[in-house]
């Protein structure tokens, strides 16, 4: 049996008072630089993963305490990738063979290219079964809400990033149009000249015109706000921390947000940690390094800053093999309902009516 390491982290300093309430009555600053000298330590162990082949895994969380602003503003990059070897000689000397690169850690750097050179064991990021989720959990999304997608817009947020690449390629040609959003007008507009019908903005205002967004960025705040959704549209949201902010479910009941990536794992499961899923239910990226162990794979598999077709369809083929299934549609934290989904396509209509 193959055992793995996954890197969890906090996402804001609000985070970390969550489990030392002390922290909310500190500065951010001062609980950053506390954050910054504790070591990474292993959290919990990981037990009861059972594919429907019959093979089995085990393994453990390691916490590292740098929110994705540390790592970006506050902390230079090779403090940062010491502190992931650090992690990674944990999961060593906990017998894991593979180990996967958790929300801003898949992200920060060269994709866990640097950190793959720097240990024995395979190194994976899990994007290329988050790119597969993603483009499930949205196409199935809009089918819920009756959207042609031959007939509408799509719309990929930080689309020169490996994920958001990777899904508009595989999206744009089914949607009569395509709007590409990067920071970088150049980068996008080379992504955008490779896809049918597809254009290149910086300005995501564009969203206005679209019926399904996909966002994946490496922002470390919100960037999508209700005044730039379309009535009756649907967004996934890949991003940790999240691109889309809490005022749209807050003031947009005509649109539809879910969390991209969210998958129930077979077995009985037991994190033995709450990230606030439901039993039996972890993030793609978890679930990849999961499969590769199950694999007995002791492979570096999503590494870098670009994702394959060919990688998204091995990962969905294992996902079929050991059974890992795309969980029910969840936003912020809480279980989509029905009535919730009947009301997006209600408002859907009645645009299409008043057009």
């Amino acid at each position: 049996m193959t055992r793995f390491a996954f890197i969890l982290h906090p996402i804001s300093v609000r985070d970390v008072a969550r489990k030392y309430p002390i922290a909310k009555f500190l500065p951010d600053g001062l609980v950053e630089k506390i954050m910054a000298k504790r070591p990474p330590e292993k959290v919990s162990d990981i037990t009861g993963i059972v594919s429907k082949t019959g093979a089995r895994t085990e393994g453990i969380f390691i916490g590292l305490p740098i929110t994705p602003t540390m790592m970006t503003d506050r902390l230079p990059l090779p403090f940062v990738y010491d502190r992931l070897k650090e992690c990674a000689d944990i999961a060593e000397r906990e017998g894991c063979k593979i180990i996967g690169l958790g929300a801003f850690t898949a992200v920060v750097g060269d994709g866990g290219k640097t950190l793959d050179e720097r240990t024995d064991i395979a190194v994976t990021t899990g994007n290329s079964y988050t790119v597969a989720t993603a483009i499930e959990g949205a196409m199935r999304a809009a089918e819920r809400l009756e959207i042609d997608v031959s007939s509408a817009v799509l719309a990929v947020v930080g689309a020169t990033g490996s994920i958001g690449k990777t899904c508009a390629t595989a999206m744009a040609p089914k949607f009569a149009r395509t709007h590409l959003v990067g920071r970088d007008v150049a980068r996008t507009e080379a992504v955008a000249s490779t896809l049918p019908n597809a254009d290149a903005t910086t300005d995501v205002s564009v969203l206005r015109d679209a019926d399904v967004v996909v966002t994946v960025t490496s922002a470390d705040t919100a960037i999508i706000f209700p005044e730039h959704l379309k009535a009756g549209s649907v967004v996934c949201d890949v991003s940790r921390p999240r691109d889309v902010s809490v005022r749209v479910v807050q003031d947009r009941p005509d649109v539809l947000v879910i969390e991209g990536g969210v998958v129930e794992v077979p077995g009985d499961p037991d994190f033995g940690f709450d990230f606030g899923f439901p039993p039996k239910c972890a993030y793609a990226c978890m679930s990849e390094t999961m499969m590769l162990a199950l694999e007995d794979r002791e492979e570096s598999f999503t590494i870098g800053k670009d994702v394959s077709l060919a990688q998204v369809e091995e990962m969905n083929r294992l996902a079929t093999k050991h059974g890992f299934t795309l969980a029910g549609f969840r936003s912020f934290e809480k279980a989509v309902t029905e009535e919730t989904i009947e009301r997006v396509r209600a408002a859907r209509k009645s645009l299409t009516r008043a057009c």
